[in-house]
């Protein structure tokens, strides 16, 4: 009821509830980057009150990256079965209940139910996929810039939380630092209860964009679809050497963010004596950037050859890991640090996405993409457990950093062996062939 009157509301004045969708949309992403970055800043904080090293913490956020990203495929179906609004308002509650539970854990494995299990599958269901599904299901036109803003939400999350995080915990202990993510994620779950809503056809309207005169589609049934629904999907887009290259540069874009800068990068500044509240600032700075990289990146793969920007992406993030143990964590070192890899932390997405549309169709791309987040968030799984294992056996970062560059410029040289769309740049692409 409130969807619609607010529909009719924005309608009589020119305005698409799409970009409500959007909006909700936006802000659930937020509330969930702001549940999975603010983890990083308590390694050292549960070290010391619980004994437990940073492999062992690691190794239980590592749990929580690889539940995020399998949980994609089957997040698309989730959201194909039970409706955005359902999926989304019982993820957001796993987030709040993971989050709160954490308080009052005493042993390891209360770490791993509710900031592994609990968050992991919480938030992927809220994941990259939800931009997909929301920008393919509302939008028939400027769906790169969408997925641009709704991607950006996980660095603005990391923006506005991180930093009062860390001086939170400093001041007020890690426990009431918990308490604004906890808020932000149970606000979110009344507004998307209230107010999401699955398709345009839900409140009468066709997709924006749509062509003039186009009808209001009816309501869609549920699509009939089974647990087996991904794996078949799986089955079919691995036939195609462009699924191997988008999900094999994803893995190295979860291993080169996620998994290593936004899970270690606070501890790695207080191994060379900055705190955790001007180190938590640095992650801030990038997360700025960031916003303004991703929806500019969004904007650029509506308009150019999406294979170049991924090769200027990952080329650009993996020179900056492999300057940063060189900067010396002065002001202007990080500084330089923030504004290169900021740009395009998670840029690489809008035109990954476009990509998976050009290549696998609108139907199928929401599922697609969900196995080539699972990559992504592999990678980070793989990044967070092993810079923790390195750290503890070597005392220092340095070799996860250089192999994490490395491993970007490799992502930047192998995304060109994707073969150019028909039409560059279009709003509806041809579809991507295989090399």
């Amino acid at each position: 009821m409130f969807a619609q009157a607010l529909s009719n509301w924005l309608q009589r004045r020119g305005l698409h509830f799409s970009w409500v969708i959007v909006t909700l949309t936006f802000f659930t992403g937020l509330s969930s980057a702001a549940a999975l970055g603010l983890p990083g800043a308590l390694l050292q904080p549960l070290s010391r009150e619980f004994g437990w090293d940073v492999e062992q913490i690691s190794s239980a956020l590592a749990v929580r990256f690889a539940l995020f990203g399998l949980m994609g495929p089957f997040a698309a179906i989730f959201m194909e079965r039970f409706g955005l609004r359902n999926v989304v308002v019982t993820a957001l509650t796993l987030v709040a209940a993971g989050m709160a539970l954490a308080t009052q854990m005493t042993q390891f494995w209360h770490l791993v139910l509710f900031w592994g299990i609990m968050l992991g599958v919480g938030s992927g269901m809220t994941a990259l996929v939800l931009s997909a599904v929301v920008s393919n299901r509302w939008f028939d036109s400027h769906r790169g810039l969408v997925v641009g803003i709704l991607t950006a939400s996980s660095a603005t999350g990391q923006l506005i939380f991180l930093p009062v995080g860390a001086w939170m915990i400093e001041h007020m202990g890690w426990r009431m630092a918990v308490l604004p993510v906890f808020l932000a994620c149970a606000v979110m779950a009344v507004a998307v209860y209230l107010l999401m809503r699955n398709r345009p056809g839900d409140v009468g309207l066709a997709p924006y964009g749509a062509a003039p005169g186009t009808a209001p589609a009816a309501p869609a049934a549920a699509m009939r679809v089974t647990l087996a629904t991904p794996f078949k999907i799986l089955a079919e887009a691995s036939r195609s050497s462009v699924f191997w290259i988008l999900a094999g540069t994803f893995f190295i874009c979860g291993l080169s963010t996620n998994g290593l800068i936004q899970t270690h990068f606070i501890s790695l500044c207080g191994d060379a004596g900055l705190g955790p509240v001007p180190a938590a600032s640095v992650l801030a700075m990038m997360g700025a950037f960031d916003l303004v990289g991703t929806i500019g990146s969004g904007w650029l793969s509506d308009r150019y050859d999406n294979r170049k920007l991924l090769l200027m992406y990952y080329g650009l993030r993996g020179l900056s890991l492999l300057w940063l143990p060189y900067s010396e964590f002065t002001l202007y070192g990080l500084s330089t640090f923030a504004m290169f890899y900021g740009l395009d932390w998670i840029a690489t997405v809008p035109p990954t996405v476009r990509l998976t549309g050009a290549t696998f169709g609108k139907e199928k791309a929401g599922m697609v993409f969900g196995w080539i987040f699972a990559a992504h968030q592999l990678g980070a799984a793989v990044a967070a457990y092993g810079a923790g294992r390195i750290r503890t056996l070597l005392l220092t970062y340095n070799p996860a950093l250089f192999a994490a560059g490395a491993a970007c410029l490799i992502a930047a040289a192998i995304v060109m062996m994707i073969r150019k769309p028909a039409v560059a740049g279009a709003a509806q692409p041809a579809a991507a062939k295989a090399a």
